[in-house]
């Protein structure tokens, strides 16, 4: 088991900093998944904990131990990457044995470890074969069983599964997630760029963006209670909508006048100081009804995608309206298309935004 604690970390190439003031407690046994859009730092920072990147400034710590300058070799750490890495010319059994060779352990230890590995990830029946008779999903996991074989403090995962296509990218990723199970005192660290990855792997999210965290919290934490709107669109698909208004009335019960003509009362409280501020509502197109009665947005369906349990409505902007609302119905939705919709939502499920902020965390 190991804990990790980031102070600080800063990354510069010459003048530019990529990131900067990260500061990040992981807890040993968290499946901890950066994520973020491309180019925000996310491999980068898991490339500087595993020691293949210099860090500029601030203080990584393994177990309580500064290791900034420490050899990656002996951080304690197995890295698994977004390309496999396997040495085409060994067998399955000596592409997982080959670091504990080096290492000069015993044959029975290496057998011992390699086998173990092999019956967690499945990999038995294929111990001698070469990599080039393996699946891309079979391939992923005899990188993973080479980490494994390993038995470090810390795993880190590289965007394991983009390689893959979907299909296999599902299955491996649930493998990953019993592998998890299997090591509940392993501390895992998991970079994507996929949110779906995100929210059933994770123990605790962090959203990098802008070169510096955005947001830390479980995946629920994030997807109800953003403190942000970067965070807010970023989690969720379809993305979160937002509607400008301005605050019309203030108390336990928020009312927003909506530019495009709607009324919403939003479940945040406010004060009288708030009155008149200008805010964007936010609300995810899965918490969208249609209503026959008051409606904070109503449009003309644009354009439909019927995907069988659930069918996505969306609105092209209209008015002083900037950009287009989506609308996620369960169900199937025939005959839709360019009708006029009135849609409403729970004030509960309601967030508001000032200045890219949410009023939550004031």
């Amino acid at each position: 088991m190991a804990d990790l604690k980031l102070t600080g970390i800063t990354k510069a190439y010459g003048e530019v900093r990529v990131l900067r003031d990260i500061d990040l407690d992981i807890k040993a046994g968290e499946l901890i998944v950066f994520v973020g859009p491309s180019g925000c730092g996310k491999s980068t920072l898991l490339r500087m904990i595993a020691g293949l990147e210099r860090i500029s400034g601030g203080t990584l710590e393994i177990d309580g131990a500064r290791m900034n300058d420490v050899p990656p070799a002996q951080r304690g750490i197995a890295m698994v990457f977004q390309s496999y890495a396997l040495y085409p010319h060994m067998t399955v059994r000596d592409n997982m044995a080959f670091a504990l060779k080096i290492a000069k352990k015993s044959p029975e230890e290496i057998e011992k470890a390699v086998d173990n590995a092999a019956r967690i990830l499945q990999l038995t029946p294929y111990l001698d074969r070469l990599p080039k008779a393996l699946s891309g999903g079979q391939r992923q996991r005899v990188a993973i069983g080479r980490a494994i074989v390993r038995d470090p403090k810390v795993y880190l995962f590289d965007e394991p599964l983009s390689n893959l296509d979907a299909a296999l990218r599902v299955a491996t990723r649930i493998e990953i997630a019993q592998l998890k199970e299997q090591m509940p005192d392993r501390t895992m660290i998991y970079v994507t760029h996929d949110q779906v990855e995100a929210m059933t792997l994770a123990s605790r999210i962090v959203v990098l963006a802008g070169g510096g965290i955005a947001q830390v919290g479980t995946p629920l934490e994030l997807y109800e209670r953003p403190r942000n709107e970067f965070v807010a669109q970023f989690i969720g698909s379809p993305s979160m909508n937002l509607l400008s208004g301005e605050i019309t009335a203030t108390g336990a019960m928020t009312t927003v006048k909506l530019d495009g003509g709607g009324v919403a009362g939003v479940a945040i409280p406010t004060t009288r100081e708030d009155m008149g501020l200008r805010v964007n509502l936010g609300v995810r197109p899965e918490d969208l009804v249609p209503t026959e009665g008051a409606a904070l947005f109503t449009g003309k369906v644009d354009i439909v995608e019927a995907l069988g349990e659930v069918t996505l409505l969306y609105f092209a902007p209209e008015g002083d309206v900037e950009t287009g609302v989506v609308a996620k119905l369960p169900g199937i939705h025939r005959d839709i298309r360019h009708s006029t919709v009135k849609l409403a939502a729970d004030p509960a499920k309601l967030h508001l935004f000032h200045e890219g902020r949410s009023l939550l965390y004031r």
